[in-house]
């Protein structure tokens, strides 16, 4: 079966309290919710795990890269900071898709550069809660290209 990491980064445990109207008003565990019914329906397996610290991000996805063919990561604030995380991403190989539940396209100037993309597969952003869903297909496509 395959298996995939779901990746979510800091403050997004805040999810349905914080500025519902730029992250919408479902909460983490709702999200994720529809992400494992979503996957079972797929005949695949994903596993939401939340951190809002960068050192357990970046083991998270060192150990993916013996328990899962791929990930979905939301680094949320990280995005446009962390060059630890940009150097754990391209350490695996994996394909790691970047997610947001926002437009970072759209917002403050500070959000619209992601040090994350360029070591991932692909970047998804501004169709809330949905973003997951087509983070999930973009990596099992990348899988089934190879």
């Amino acid at each position: 079966m395959t298996r995939l990491l779901v990746l979510h980064g800091p403050n997004l445990n805040r999810l349905g309290l914080r500025e519902t109207d730029i992250y919408g008003t479902l909460t983490l565990d709702q999200i994720n919710d529809r992400l494992r019914q979503y996957a079972a329906a797929k005949g695949i397996s994903v596993h939401p795990v939340q951190s809002n610290h960068e050192g357990e991000l970046i083991d998270q996805l060192h150990h993916a890269q013996t328990t899962y063919q791929g990930v979905v990561f939301n680094p949320a604030g990280y995005t446009h900071t962390s060059v630890a995380l940009r150097d754990a991403v391209a350490a695996i190989d994996l394909p790691v898709v970047e997610v947001h539940l926002s437009n970072i396209s759209g917002r403050e100037d500070f959000r619209r550069v992601s040090l994350i993309a360029p070591v991932c597969a692909g970047q998804i952003s501004g169709f809330g809660w949905r973003s997951y869903l087509l983070g999930i297909e973009a990596v099992l496509g990348c899988l089934h290209e190879g």
